[in-house]
């Protein structure tokens, strides 16, 4: 069953047993018009379309063969190539599924060719994909700063660090991995300058798109949707003019098509999401289960601290059967109230940041581990020769440096707190 529809069959039983079937139809009258005529709600299908355009467009391609270009000859250099392809795809997309997708298209025929291992290649481009979650502009991000009444510009600084970050240790891992594991990842021949300039040249569009959005963000020149606008506008024509003189009319058009039509069929998906779960927190409320679990919490003995650890263990459990999004419409309404009410030594508006971007790196966990890993499934569609549980084994080494960053986060919060201080958003 859609999560979506499960949380309005859920909602309606309970407004049903309640006896306020009543006060459920009169809360459906206008909450679908309340809901989605906030403005903050555009840079949703506006991102969904920078990312359908960009990978149309063959940014996305542009991207694995500059990093390819860069460090592709060097041990695990393919590996790494990948996986700096899908950080800066990430940055034009903001879906950790999308990326995934899209990178694994076409870096794993490469990785393939290279005789790299199935398993580790596979969970490389699954591994990419979570960069999708956190790398700015992520719709799970915008949908987190939504729910919880957060700055989006604000949560955008603070999880660019924690993304780099990212970044850097999967790469790390890959080059560690390709020297204990030589015949598993081989090197690959060194490009020419010449076809290395090509490719840096080529890949040009994609950083001014990127420094476009977040740079015009991040120096207050413009908010998330005007940021959002100005990214999909520049990815249309990069798109126009890469189709122009190579393509048909007939074949720009059924691009467009196709481009318009995911971009809804996605948005109609976020939005139908959120108006299930604005439902299931309209129940959850007058059932009185948050202010239950506020007073339970208040009379027991656990330090604010363990709460948190307990909360984003939950998270990570959750991760394992639900995507991130769903998580986070499900458990945030009910959560943050709960958790914003309790004294972390810091002040709320940064608590606020730094729970966030935790909250959605050990959702970003559940993208690649057992039993459903959305981004392995994905992966495993398109690599459908290699088995998913050796996709799940290979991931291990990566999660390994998921549970260090989470570690350095958790023990240094300034690593999120303090772009957004620097950038005084």
């Amino acid at each position: 069953m859609p999560v979506a529809v499960a949380m309005i069959a859920s909602a309606s039983l309970g407004f049903a047993l309640l006896g306020a079937t009543a006060n459920m139809l009169s809360y459906w009258k206008t909450a679908g018009f309340w809901l989605f005529s906030s403005y903050d709600l555009s840079v949703v299908p506006l991102f969904i379309l920078m990312g359908q355009c960009a990978a149309r467009s063959g940014l996305s391609r542009s991207l694995f063969r500059a990093a390819r270009a860069v460090i592709g000859h060097k041990r695990g250099g393919l590996a790494m190539a990948a996986l700096a392809g899908c950080a800066g795809f990430a940055a034009m997309c903001g879906s950790s599924l999308a990326t995934a997708a899209t990178m694994g298209r076409i870096a794993l025929p490469e990785l393939r060719a290279h005789a790299y291992e199935g398993g580790f290649a596979a969970a490389t481009l699954a591994i990419g994909g979570t960069l999708g979650i956190l790398i700015p502009p992520s719709i799970v991000l915008v949908i987190f700063a939504i729910i919880t009444e957060a700055n989006i510009a604000k949560l955008f600084a603070a999880a660019l660090v924690p993304g780099i970050l990212a970044a850097m240790f999967y790469m790390t891992t890959a080059a560690l991995y390709a020297r204990k594991n030589p015949h598993n990842a081989p090197q690959a021949p060194r490009v020419s300058s010449k076809e290395q300039r090509k490719a840096l040249l080529q890949v040009l569009p994609a950083f001014a798109v990127i420094a476009l959005v977040i740079g015009g963000l991040y120096a207050g020149w413009t908010t998330p949707s005007e940021a959002a606008a100005l990214g999909c506008s520049a990815v249309f024509c990069h798109f126009l003019a890469s189709a122009y003189g190579t393509k048909s009319r007939r074949d720009i058009a059924s691009d467009l098509l196709a481009i318009l039509s995911e971009t809804a069929r996605t948005s109609a998906m976020i939005f139908f999401i959120l108006l299930a779960a604005d439902l299931l927190s309209a129940f959850l409320a007058l059932a009185g289960l948050p202010q239950a679990l506020a007073h339970a919490i208040q009379h027991n003995a656990l330090s604010p601290y363990t709460l948190l650890l307990l909360t984003l263990l939950l998270l990570v459990l959750l991760g394992c059967f639900l995507d991130s999004l769903s998580i986070v419409v499900l458990t945030m309404p009910l959560l943050w109230p709960v958790l914003s009410a309790l004294d972390f030594g810091m002040p709320p508006e940064h608590f606020q940041l730094w729970f966030g971007i935790l909250a959605l790196i050990l959702v970003e966990i559940g993208l690649i581990t057992p039993p459903v890993g959305l981004n392995c499934l994905i992966i495993h569609r398109i690599a459908q020769t290699v088995p998913l549980q050796r996709i799940f084994r290979a991931s291990i080494p990566f999660l390994s440096a998921d549970l260090l960053r989470i570690a350095l986060l958790l023990l240094f919060p300034q690593l999120v707190l303090f772009l957004p201080k620097i950038l005084n958003l």
